[in-house]
């Protein structure tokens, strides 16, 4: 005689709450500034669209790349990044270049990178 023991979990799916507990401060990350580790994570995954996060023990980094576009002059503006109760909401635009400005001709691969405090939070790219 075989007894089979069921036991039934239940799971709960949190949604995720827009509204804006404060502004987050943050610093556009230089070149030189990257962690090593974070540049062979983006070298790797830059020429297609992409969006990343690293942490170390004292900040949150966020990446946004943009993949390769057809030429140089382009530009990342982040236009919010936020805190909710639940998560971090990051959000930027790609700005091509201006009208009659010089841009080399071979291509770019435009990504941002920013460094903010780390929150135990998962990062929602919009």
């Amino acid at each position: 005689m075989s007894v089979v023991i069921t036991i039934m979990t239940g799971c709960a799916i949190e949604k995720t709450n827009r509204t804006k507990v404060r502004d987050l401060d943050y610093h556009v990350v230089a070149q030189e500034e990257i962690p090593e580790e974070l540049k062979t994570q983006i070298e790797g995954k830059k020429a297609a669209d992409f969006k990343m996060t690293y942490e170390t023990p004292e900040y949150l980094y966020i990446v946004r790349g943009y993949g390769e576009q057809q030429t140089g002059g382009y530009s990342i503006q982040v236009t919010e990044l936020y805190l909710s109760n639940n998560a971090v909401f990051f959000k930027s635009m790609l700005m091509g270049p201006r009208k009659g400005e010089n841009v080399a001709k071979s291509p770019s691969y435009p990504y941002i990178v920013i460094r903010t405090e780390k929150v135990d939070k998962n990062v929602v790219f919009e």
